[in-house]
């Protein structure tokens, strides 16, 4: 079985983020969506919230499971059994920083890296700015999937 995991913390998963999803899909038997968890992190949406969210999103969709999971992502991936790592890239910023981590966990590990280009449509979105219409009480719907509703 072909396995990726998507490591982000997904605060919260975006539009961006649920298009290499979906793409990732046709792509590997399985896809994990693996919210990795950092105590240094101060995050807008409680781990319970992400999960829901992503698991909402995706609850038609059999062959995406939603995991946390604490230290080294190659380390998960081990532990899950996953040979992929599955990534997005926005910009020529995000391959930069994308590939030096893809470059270590070669290193570390023998999971590649698979990189897939998000779509021009949500190229521009990032759960930052998310986060920032958000607290500045702005229409947020538009970059995000409809599982993700701010109380």
């Amino acid at each position: 079985m072909k396995r990726a995991i998507f490591p982000g913390s997904f605060d919260p998963i975006t539009l961006g983020h649920y298009d290499i999803i979906k793409r990732g899909v046709t792509l590997f038997d399985e896809v994990i969506v693996a919210i990795g968890i950092n105590a240094d992190k101060n995050y807008m949406f409680s781990l319970e919230e992400r999960t829901k969210f992503i698991e909402d999103a995706f609850a038609d969709e059999p062959k995406i499971k939603v995991l946390t999971y604490k230290g080294l992502t190659v380390d998960f991936c081990k532990e899950v059994d996953a040979q992929f790592i599955l990534r997005g890239l926005r910009n020529p910023a995000d391959f930069e920083f994308e590939k030096a981590i893809a470059h270590t966990n070669r290193n570390l590990s023998t999971i590649e890296t698979v990189f897939l280009l998000t779509a021009s449509k949500t190229s521009f979105i990032a759960s930052s700015i998310v986060r920032d219409v958000i607290r500045n009480n702005g229409d947020y719907t538009k970059f995000v999937p409809d599982s993700v509703r701010v109380k």
